[in-house]
């Protein structure tokens, strides 16, 4: 009875923060291997064999042991969290407002997806540049607490919020381009299929469909975001000239691979989750 008196938008807040808790401990190693392949240093011999995700998944369960693989979750959950929740009750708000239980159509769609990404992204920016610096392994952190007070220290508050302008490129793009894909894909499937038991598994593919496209789109913007995070004196422009430097065009699709897998598993998941969720309380998703 108590959920039924909570507001909608804290009902998606709860539904998005569960749902995203789930996909991020299942896929926090694939994170922590795109963050180490993108902050490899330049300085490797010519002819030296090709580093690549299995190698780097190897060396950090040889020297780091297995739980290396989820190094920097404690901060990815208190990221993910509030994050995901923000973003889907932003989302739901947004949408009840402008569509009124409307079927969004594909520029809506856009819009809607980018709007909640950005205010999710723009509140939970300092957790993401700590979660990024616990998992490339420059820093010795020993805690979310202990990170943000060093960074505060030592470089300032504004430190917090480095690489705002890569993350927003990279995040509003990507959730914008994924909930047009997901929603149209959705909504080309046949009825029979939709109101089926296998809707869920439906919806997961349409995620995973959706997901792909919008990784290779954005991946780029992330490499730029890791780079500037990673090394806040750089700005955004010159971590991109760095990066073509070193290692030309390919560089901006260094860790492109568990990149990938991750977000378009996450969102899939994620999406799935929220859906199901907010069908058992009696609320359009």
């Amino acid at each position: 009875m108590e959920m039924l008196l909570v507001h909608p938008a804290i009902k998606a807040f709860m539904c998005g923060s569960l749902s995203g808790t789930c996909s991020t401990l299942l896929f926090q190693p694939l994170d922590l291997v795109k963050t180490r392949l993108q902050t490899l240093q330049s300085g490797v011999q010519p002819g030296s064999g090709r580093v690549g995700m299995v190698s780097v998944l190897l060396s950090v369960v040889r020297t780091e042991r297995l739980l290396g693989l989820w190094k920097g979750v404690s901060p990815s959950f208190v990221r993910t969290i509030p994050g995901v929740g923000i973003y889907f009750s932003t989302y739901h708000s947004m949408k009840q407002h402008f569509l009124q239980d409307r079927r969004p159509g594909a520029m809506q769609a856009v819009l809607l997806g980018g709007g909640a990404r950005t205010v999710a992204g723009v509140v939970m920016l300092p957790i993401t540049v700590i979660k990024t610096r616990f998992e490339c392994g420059r820093y010795r952190y020993v805690s979310v607490c202990g990170a943000l007070r060093s960074v505060c220290q030592t470089e300032g508050p504004a430190a917090l919020f480095s690489g705002l302008m890569a993350t927003l490129l990279r995040d509003v793009p990507f959730s914008g381009i994924y909930l047009m894909f997901y929603s149209q894909s959705k909504a080309s499937l046949p009825q029979e299929i939709s109101a089926s038991p296998s809707a869920p598994l439906a919806n997961f593919t349409c995620g995973i469909l959706a997901g792909v496209l919008a990784s290779l789109i954005t991946q780029p913007a992330d490499v730029v975001k890791t780079h500037v995070q990673v090394n806040p004196q750089l700005r955004t422009t010159e971590a991109i000239r760095s990066i073509y430097t070193e290692r030309g065009l390919q560089g901006f699709f260094r860790g492109a691979v568990p990149r990938s897998l991750r977000r378009t598993m996450m969102a899939a998941m994620a999406w799935t989750v929220f859906e199901q969720m907010m069908e058992r309380i009696g609320l359009k998703s």
